[in-house]
Protein backbone atom coordinates (compact mmCIF):
# COMPACT_ATOMS: atom_id res chain seq x y z
CA UNK A 1 0.00 0.00 0.00
CA UNK A 2 1.25 3.51 -0.79
CA UNK A 3 2.55 5.72 2.01
CA UNK A 4 -0.18 8.28 1.39
CA UNK A 5 -2.87 5.64 1.91
CA UNK A 6 -1.27 4.47 5.15
CA UNK A 7 -0.94 8.00 6.49
CA UNK A 8 -4.56 8.92 5.79
CA UNK A 9 -5.90 5.73 7.34
CA UNK A 10 -3.83 6.13 10.52
CA UNK A 11 -4.83 9.76 10.92
CA UNK A 12 -8.51 8.99 10.45
CA UNK A 13 -8.26 6.36 13.20
CA UNK A 14 -6.40 8.64 15.61
CA UNK A 15 -8.17 11.98 15.07
CA UNK A 16 -11.70 11.49 13.70
CA UNK A 17 -14.45 9.43 15.33
CA UNK A 18 -17.51 8.89 13.09
CA UNK A 19 -20.84 9.11 14.90
CA UNK A 20 -24.51 9.20 13.86
CA UNK A 21 -26.45 10.39 16.91
CA UNK A 22 -25.96 14.10 17.46
CA UNK A 23 -25.29 15.39 20.98
CA UNK A 24 -27.67 17.75 22.71
CA UNK A 25 -26.90 21.37 21.79
CA UNK A 26 -24.90 23.04 24.54
CA UNK A 27 -23.98 26.31 22.86
CA UNK A 28 -20.36 25.33 22.26
CA UNK A 29 -18.87 26.02 18.81
CA UNK A 30 -18.87 23.15 16.32
CA UNK A 31 -17.21 22.69 12.92
CA UNK A 32 -19.42 23.24 9.87
CA UNK A 33 -18.88 21.60 6.49
CA UNK A 34 -21.41 23.75 4.65
CA UNK A 35 -22.01 23.09 0.95
CA UNK A 36 -23.68 25.01 -1.83
CA UNK A 37 -23.75 22.51 -4.66
CA UNK A 38 -20.16 21.29 -5.01
CA UNK A 39 -18.67 24.30 -3.18
CA UNK A 40 -17.77 24.44 0.50
CA UNK A 41 -17.78 27.46 2.79
CA UNK A 42 -14.37 28.45 4.20
CA UNK A 43 -12.94 31.52 5.84
CA UNK A 44 -11.13 33.91 3.52
CA UNK A 45 -7.36 33.57 3.58
CA UNK A 46 -4.54 31.18 2.79
CA UNK A 47 -5.39 28.79 5.63
CA UNK A 48 -8.96 28.08 4.34
CA UNK A 49 -10.27 27.37 7.84
CA UNK A 50 -13.76 25.99 8.40
CA UNK A 51 -16.55 28.03 10.01
CA UNK A 52 -16.79 27.32 13.72
CA UNK A 53 -19.94 28.34 15.61
CA UNK A 54 -22.78 26.90 17.64
CA UNK A 55 -24.98 27.41 14.57
CA UNK A 56 -24.72 28.89 11.11
CA UNK A 57 -27.34 31.41 12.20
CA UNK A 58 -24.48 33.27 13.88
CA UNK A 59 -23.24 34.09 10.35
CA UNK A 60 -26.71 35.09 9.16
CA UNK A 61 -27.14 31.82 7.25
CA UNK A 62 -29.87 29.20 7.19
CA UNK A 63 -29.45 25.69 5.88
CA UNK A 64 -31.90 23.47 4.06
CA UNK A 65 -30.90 20.48 6.20
CA UNK A 66 -27.89 19.31 8.17
CA UNK A 67 -26.29 16.02 9.23
CA UNK A 68 -24.17 15.16 12.25
CA UNK A 69 -20.85 13.54 11.31
CA UNK A 70 -18.82 12.84 14.44
CA UNK A 71 -15.90 14.30 16.39
CA UNK A 72 -12.73 15.74 14.86
CA UNK A 73 -9.94 16.55 17.31
CA UNK A 74 -12.49 17.05 20.08
CA UNK A 75 -14.90 19.18 18.03
CA UNK A 76 -18.34 18.02 16.92
CA UNK A 77 -18.80 18.23 13.13
CA UNK A 78 -21.86 18.84 10.98
CA UNK A 79 -22.46 18.96 7.25
CA UNK A 80 -25.09 21.30 5.88
CA UNK A 81 -26.84 21.99 2.58
CA UNK A 82 -27.13 25.68 1.77
CA UNK A 83 -29.58 27.03 -0.81
CA UNK A 84 -28.08 28.21 -4.09
CA UNK A 85 -29.04 31.87 -3.72
CA UNK A 86 -27.32 32.35 -0.33
CA UNK A 87 -24.21 34.53 -0.44
CA UNK A 88 -21.13 33.80 1.65
CA UNK A 89 -20.97 35.83 4.90
CA UNK A 90 -18.35 38.57 5.25
CA UNK A 91 -14.89 37.08 5.68
CA UNK A 92 -15.91 33.80 4.04
CA UNK A 93 -16.14 32.44 0.51
CA UNK A 94 -17.35 29.42 -1.45
CA UNK A 95 -14.64 27.15 -2.83
CA UNK A 96 -14.84 24.04 -4.99
CA UNK A 97 -14.15 21.03 -2.80
CA UNK A 98 -11.51 19.64 -5.14
CA UNK A 99 -9.55 22.92 -5.04
CA UNK A 100 -9.38 22.72 -1.24
CA UNK A 101 -7.78 19.29 -1.14
CA UNK A 102 -4.29 20.70 -1.59
CA UNK A 103 -4.83 23.14 1.29
CA UNK A 104 -6.28 20.70 3.83
CA UNK A 105 -4.35 17.98 5.63
CA UNK A 106 -5.22 14.33 5.02
CA UNK A 107 -7.65 14.07 7.93
CA UNK A 108 -9.61 17.18 6.98
CA UNK A 109 -9.78 16.01 3.35
CA UNK A 110 -11.25 12.70 4.49
CA UNK A 111 -13.84 14.32 6.76
CA UNK A 112 -14.78 16.87 4.08
CA UNK A 113 -15.26 13.98 1.64
CA UNK A 114 -17.49 12.21 4.13
CA UNK A 115 -19.43 15.41 4.78
CA UNK A 116 -20.14 16.02 1.11
CA UNK A 117 -21.20 12.43 0.43
CA UNK A 118 -23.51 12.31 3.48
CA UNK A 119 -25.04 15.67 2.55
CA UNK A 120 -25.58 14.63 -1.08
CA UNK A 121 -27.07 11.27 -0.08
CA UNK A 122 -29.44 12.87 2.43
CA UNK A 123 -30.55 15.43 -0.17
CA UNK A 124 -31.35 12.80 -2.81
CA UNK A 125 -33.14 10.32 -0.51
CA UNK A 126 -35.86 12.46 1.03
CA UNK A 127 -38.45 10.27 -0.70
CA UNK A 128 -38.75 6.50 -1.00
CA UNK A 129 -37.52 5.18 -4.33
CA UNK A 130 -40.09 2.35 -4.19
CA UNK A 131 -43.35 4.14 -3.33
CA UNK A 132 -42.57 7.87 -3.16
CA UNK A 133 -43.40 8.34 0.53
CA UNK A 134 -41.26 10.90 2.44
CA UNK A 135 -38.51 9.07 4.32
CA UNK A 136 -37.40 9.56 7.92
CA UNK A 137 -33.94 9.11 9.51
CA UNK A 138 -33.27 5.84 11.30
CA UNK A 139 -31.94 6.01 14.81
CA UNK A 140 -28.39 4.86 15.59
CA UNK A 141 -27.34 4.30 11.97
CA UNK A 142 -26.77 6.31 8.79
CA UNK A 143 -29.96 5.42 6.93
CA UNK A 144 -33.36 6.79 5.89
CA UNK A 145 -36.42 4.56 6.05
CA UNK A 146 -39.79 4.66 4.37
CA UNK A 147 -42.56 4.60 7.04
CA UNK A 148 -44.99 3.20 4.47
CA UNK A 149 -43.26 0.23 2.83
CA UNK A 150 -40.22 -0.11 5.11
CA UNK A 151 -37.50 0.27 2.45
CA UNK A 152 -34.24 1.59 3.94
CA UNK A 153 -31.70 3.65 2.01
CA UNK A 154 -28.05 3.88 3.01
CA UNK A 155 -25.33 6.18 1.63
CA UNK A 156 -24.45 4.89 -1.82
CA UNK A 157 -20.82 4.16 -2.61
CA UNK A 158 -19.83 3.45 -6.23
CA UNK A 159 -16.68 1.30 -6.43
CA UNK A 160 -14.27 2.20 -9.21
CA UNK A 161 -11.01 0.47 -9.98
CA UNK A 162 -7.75 2.07 -11.10
CA UNK A 163 -4.83 0.21 -12.62
CA UNK A 164 -1.28 1.30 -13.39
CA UNK A 165 0.24 -1.09 -15.94
CA UNK A 166 4.02 -1.50 -16.12
CA UNK A 167 6.43 -2.94 -18.69
CA UNK A 168 9.95 -2.97 -17.34
CA UNK A 169 10.80 0.65 -16.53
CA UNK A 170 7.77 1.94 -18.40
CA UNK A 171 4.29 2.96 -17.26
CA UNK A 172 1.18 2.84 -19.43
CA UNK A 173 -0.51 6.21 -18.96
CA UNK A 174 -3.63 7.39 -20.75
CA UNK A 175 -5.34 10.66 -21.49
CA UNK A 176 -9.09 11.30 -21.28
CA UNK A 177 -10.60 14.12 -23.38
CA UNK A 178 -11.68 16.00 -20.23
CA UNK A 179 -8.16 16.09 -18.71
CA UNK A 180 -6.21 19.35 -18.57
CA UNK A 181 -3.90 19.85 -21.53
CA UNK A 182 -1.04 17.37 -21.62
CA UNK A 183 -2.16 15.39 -18.58
CA UNK A 184 -1.98 11.58 -18.43
CA UNK A 185 -2.94 9.16 -15.67
CA UNK A 186 -3.58 5.52 -14.82
CA UNK A 187 -6.61 3.73 -16.29
CA UNK A 188 -9.82 3.83 -14.29
CA UNK A 189 -13.43 2.70 -14.59
CA UNK A 190 -16.49 1.72 -12.58
CA UNK A 191 -17.24 -1.82 -11.46
CA UNK A 192 -20.19 -3.31 -13.33
CA UNK A 193 -22.91 -5.48 -11.81
CA UNK A 194 -21.71 -9.04 -11.26
CA UNK A 195 -18.00 -8.23 -11.60
CA UNK A 196 -15.24 -8.68 -9.08
CA UNK A 197 -12.42 -6.14 -9.02
CA UNK A 198 -9.99 -8.33 -10.94
CA UNK A 199 -12.51 -8.75 -13.75
CA UNK A 200 -13.07 -4.98 -13.87
CA UNK A 201 -9.33 -4.34 -14.17
CA UNK A 202 -8.98 -6.82 -17.05
CA UNK A 203 -12.08 -5.53 -18.86
CA UNK A 204 -11.22 -1.84 -18.56
CA UNK A 205 -7.60 -2.37 -19.68
CA UNK A 206 -8.73 -4.27 -22.76
CA UNK A 207 -11.70 -2.03 -23.61
CA UNK A 208 -9.89 1.27 -23.16
CA UNK A 209 -6.42 0.55 -24.55
CA UNK A 210 -6.51 -3.00 -25.96
CA UNK A 211 -3.96 -4.63 -23.65
CA UNK A 212 -4.01 -7.65 -21.36
CA UNK A 213 -2.70 -7.57 -17.80
CA UNK A 214 -1.26 -9.98 -15.27
CA UNK A 215 0.23 -10.07 -11.75
CA UNK A 216 -2.23 -7.69 -10.17
CA UNK A 217 -1.17 -6.17 -6.87
CA UNK A 218 -3.42 -4.15 -4.60
CA UNK A 219 -2.05 -0.67 -3.90
CA UNK A 220 -4.65 1.14 -1.81
CA UNK A 221 -7.97 2.98 -1.86
CA UNK A 222 -9.27 6.53 -1.59
CA UNK A 223 -12.69 7.99 -1.04
CA UNK A 224 -13.43 10.26 -4.01
CA UNK A 225 -16.55 12.37 -3.34
CA UNK A 226 -17.33 13.47 -6.90
CA UNK A 227 -19.95 12.58 -6.01
CA UNK A 228 -19.72 9.20 -4.22
CA UNK A 229 -16.92 6.96 -5.49
CA UNK A 230 -14.42 4.69 -3.78
CA UNK A 231 -11.25 4.41 -5.87
CA UNK A 232 -9.56 1.00 -5.49
CA UNK A 233 -6.09 1.02 -7.03
CA UNK A 234 -3.95 -1.80 -8.41
CA UNK A 235 -0.67 -2.15 -10.22
CA UNK A 236 -0.33 -4.79 -12.94
CA UNK A 237 2.18 -6.01 -15.50
CA UNK A 238 1.67 -5.92 -19.24
CA UNK A 239 0.74 -9.43 -20.44
CA UNK A 240 0.04 -8.82 -24.12
CA UNK A 241 -1.44 -6.60 -26.80
CA UNK A 242 -0.46 -3.33 -28.42
CA UNK A 243 -1.87 -0.02 -27.21
CA UNK A 244 -5.09 0.81 -29.05
CA UNK A 245 -7.02 3.74 -27.47
CA UNK A 246 -10.78 3.31 -27.82
CA UNK A 247 -11.19 6.91 -29.02
CA UNK A 248 -14.11 7.54 -26.68
CA UNK A 249 -13.01 7.18 -23.07
CA UNK A 250 -9.33 7.41 -24.02
CA UNK A 251 -8.01 9.74 -26.72
CA UNK A 252 -4.33 8.81 -26.29
CA UNK A 253 -2.25 6.27 -24.38
CA UNK A 254 1.50 5.64 -24.37
CA UNK A 255 4.36 3.92 -22.61
CA UNK A 256 6.42 6.40 -20.58
CA UNK A 257 9.82 5.73 -19.04
CA UNK A 258 9.90 6.49 -15.30
CA UNK A 259 12.41 9.28 -16.00
CA UNK A 260 10.40 10.87 -18.83
CA UNK A 261 6.89 11.31 -17.48
CA UNK A 262 4.19 13.69 -18.81
CA UNK A 263 2.00 16.09 -16.83
CA UNK A 264 0.60 13.96 -13.99
CA UNK A 265 -2.48 14.20 -11.72
CA UNK A 266 -2.36 16.39 -8.62
CA UNK A 267 -0.73 14.97 -5.50
CA UNK A 268 -4.09 14.79 -3.72
CA UNK A 269 -5.18 11.75 -5.74
CA UNK A 270 -4.40 8.09 -5.31
CA UNK A 271 -3.42 7.92 -8.98
CA UNK A 272 -0.49 10.23 -8.25
CA UNK A 273 0.43 8.36 -5.07
CA UNK A 274 0.51 5.13 -7.05
CA UNK A 275 2.52 6.60 -9.93
CA UNK A 276 5.11 8.08 -7.56
CA UNK A 277 5.43 4.88 -5.51
CA UNK A 278 5.65 2.68 -8.62
CA UNK A 279 8.32 4.89 -10.22
CA UNK A 280 10.43 4.63 -7.08
CA UNK A 281 10.06 0.85 -7.08
CA UNK A 282 10.88 0.47 -10.79
CA UNK A 283 14.00 2.62 -10.50
CA UNK A 284 15.28 0.20 -7.87
CA UNK A 285 14.29 -2.91 -9.82
CA UNK A 286 15.61 -1.63 -13.17
CA UNK A 287 18.59 0.63 -12.46
CA UNK A 288 20.25 2.28 -15.41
Amino acid sequence: MGEGCKRQRLNMTNEFEPRVEAPRPDGDPVLWFAFQGGRMLVQTGASAELPRAAGLEQFGMRYVRSQYLGVLNGSHCYSAEIAGEVEAPPGMEWHGLRSLFGRFDDVLVAVASRAFQVMDWDRTHQFCGACGTPTVPRAAERARQCPSCGVSSYPRICPAMMVLITRGRELLLARKPAFPQGRYSALAGFVEAGEDLEQTVAREAYEEVGVEVGRLRYFGSQSWPFPNSLMIAFTAEHAGGEIRPDGVEIEDARWFDVDALPNLPDRISISRWMIDATCARLREEYPR
